[in-house]
């Protein structure tokens, strides 16, 4: 897969915040007052985001993964598909998280 540059990582990031917040039925202001942003900026600083104006900083977006009840490396990963395995993952409690990722992994490496 070809390298992106930041500006492609923050579409990706946006692309995923939206989503996942228009999903869950939330305005911006919700995302951002979630993460400790002033209400009178949140929906501002977000919509920067989620446009790719501006990309939030990793621990940003850890805190806005928490608030939206995501893994982090879902608003950074490139292919949707890998993105809604990862979700549905992450949706699973952590025995569960654990015994799928390691019979997953087994049988990609029967595979390859």
């Amino acid at each position: 897969m070809p390298a992106t540059s930041p500006s492609a990582s923050a579409t990706i990031v946006g692309r995923r915040m939206r989503a996942r917040r228009e999903g869950l039925g939330w305005p911006q202001e919700r995302v951002g007052v979630a993460i400790g942003i002033e209400e009178s900026t949140a929906r501002v600083r977000i919509s920067r985001y989620e446009g790719g104006v501006h990309e939030p900083p990793v621990a940003t977006a850890r805190l806005i993964a928490d608030a939206l009840g995501v893994p982090l490396a879902h608003l950074y990963c490139e292919q949707d598909n890998i993105a809604a395995l990862l979700l549905a993952l992450h949706k699973q409690p952590l025995k569960i998280q654990e015994e799928a990722a390691e019979r997953f992994i087994a049988e990609l490496s029967q595979a390859g």
